[in-house]
């Protein structure tokens, strides 16, 4: 007897977990081992229990269904996720990046949804073939904005580096002057310089740029200056 697929599902609608354990139940050779409703107790369920596949809703309350997805991925390789949602290009570029094996729609009559834990539990791309153009583009897209920005910010000094984290702590140009001990007018020189390698026209684009890209860091506690480790954001490509 061939060893059964062992499901997990997530979704917090109660009831819209409750009918798809009622249809899988009852499917030849699913295994329904858990249904829970957020990103967290997914995780926590998998550290005692194994699941081969794990179908997942995109809007969960706390960590959304993307970002479970990345968590479950790492700490537990073997298991397969498929995203459940309506298709939406750029979701579902996410959802690959972050290591889905595919998608599948709510609105998916029940043999196809067999089917679809079937093709997942076998390591196989669950995408319709309509959309995977789209998702490669989407990708190959996120991937040159990335490139783009670890130049641009490949780009930056140390010293700029360290004006910008400054600024992202919301330090004036006469606080940060003091604070290197040079004048306003090289901070200016040096912001100007900053503005033109990123190419944004202010300070609250250039923070923004950085931040979206992992260059500067605003956790540590007020007037706490630590720039980031610059392999967090260079791109080698």
């Amino acid at each position: 007897m061939a060893i059964p697929i062992r499901l997990l599902v997530v979704d917090d609608h109660r009831m819209f977990a409750e009918a798809i354990e009622l249809l899988l139940a009852s499917a030849e050779g699913i295994e329904i081992v858990g249904a829970v409703g957020t990103g967290e107790d997914a995780l926590e369920l998998l550290k005692t229990t194994k699941a081969d596949v794990v179908l997942m809703d995109i809007d969960l309350p706390g960590m959304d269904g993307v970002e479970a997805t990345r968590q479950i991925r790492t700490s537990s390789p073997q298991t397969q996720v498929v995203i459940v949602t309506a298709l939406h290009g750029s979701v579902m570029a996410r959802g690959v990046e972050a290591g889905a094996s595919g998608f599948v729609s709510k609105t998916r009559a029940t043999e196809d949804l067999v089917e679809v834990v079937r093709r997942a539990a076998e390591g196989e791309i669950v995408l319709p073939s309509a959309e995977i153009a789209q998702v490669l583009g989407s990708l190959q897209r996120a991937a040159t904005s990335r490139a783009t920005a670890g130049r641009a910010l490949g780009n930056l000094t140390d010293r700029e580096l360290d004006i910008l984290q400054r600024i992202a702590h919301g330090k004036s140009t006469a606080e940060i002057a003091k604070a290197l001990f040079i004048s306003p007018f090289t901070v200016q020189s040096h912001v100007k310089n900053i503005l033109a390698k990123l190419g944004v026209h202010s300070k609250l684009e250039a923070v923004t740029f950085a931040l979206r890209h992992g260059a500067v860091d605003v956790s540590p506690a007020e007037g706490a200056v630590r720039p980031p480790e610059r392999d967090r954001w260079e791109v080698p490509w």
